[in-house]
């Protein structure tokens, strides 16, 4: 398994992604940019890239905070954060930096593309989905639903299959915000799905998410087994 960290530029500013991918097996195979938690990037979002090349795919995790930060203070998170929920632009524009690193490996298929994301990575795949990207398939693992700028998914189309993993007792995602977004993957006529899944909240992928003490942020085995299950299934149907 070969574990390569990518420095890119986005605006004047240098992000650290890490590039997985098993060199031991021949030929072009799809690729899948992986876009990590509010914190920052860290060893959970680089072991999802693994997991992902070990199933036989090229994995990039981006970092969307830049220098390859990692936030330990909610205050800080959300101070980075909230700028980007209202700026559906720059969302996109890092996201499609990543993406554009990972289509320059040459072990990646570009006519096999898909994107991950957990928290507000998860949020950042649904914005590449909602611009007209050319992926395949997006995932979003307890992600923000909501955009400040519902209407581009209809206006630009979608051309990714859509699934999101929610936790049914997340309170940062309840079910109004749910329901606004199904009624616009409706509108924009997108192939999506949505899993509820009972007893979860936030974070439930994450298996450090119970130390904050948050009831609402807390790791789910069996939530997190289940929906990678989903996300492995959509790859096949897809790939």
């Amino acid at each position: 398994m070969r574990v390569e960290h990518i420095s890119y530029d986005v605006d004047g500013t240098t992000h650290i992604g890490t590039y997985v991918v098993d060199d031991t097996r021949a030929g072009k195979r799809p690729g899948v940019l992986v876009c990590h938690e509010g914190p920052g990037i860290s060893d959970i979002t680089r072991d999802k890239a693994k997991r992902l090349a070990e199933a036989g795919y090229a994995a990039f995790a981006l970092d969307y905070l830049g220098g390859a930060a990692f936030l330990t203070e909610m205050s800080q998170v959300m101070g980075r954060l909230g700028p980007l929920m209202q700026d559906p632009d720059t969302t996109r524009k890092l996201g499609r930096a990543g993406l554009a690193v990972l289509k320059a490996q040459p072990e990646v298929d570009t006519s096999k593309l898909a994107g991950i994301g957990y928290c507000f990575g998860g949020t950042m795949v649904l914005e590449l989905a909602r611009s007209g990207e050319d992926l395949a398939a997006v995932v979003g693992f307890h992600s923000g639903l909501a955009t400040a700028r519902p209407g581009d998914a209809a206006a630009n189309g979608v051309k990714a299959k859509v699934l999101v993993c929610i936790g049914a007792e997340d309170p940062m995602i309840p079910a109004a915000q749910r329901n606004a977004f199904e009624d616009e993957m409706r509108a924009a006529g997108a192939d999506w799905r949505v899993q509820v899944y009972g007893g979860a909240v936030h974070s439930f992928t994450n298996p450090d998410a119970s130390r904050i003490g948050n009831p609402a942020i807390a790791y789910h085995e069996p939530t997190d087994r289940r929906s990678w299950k989903a996300m492995t299934d959509l790859f096949d149907e897809v790939f």
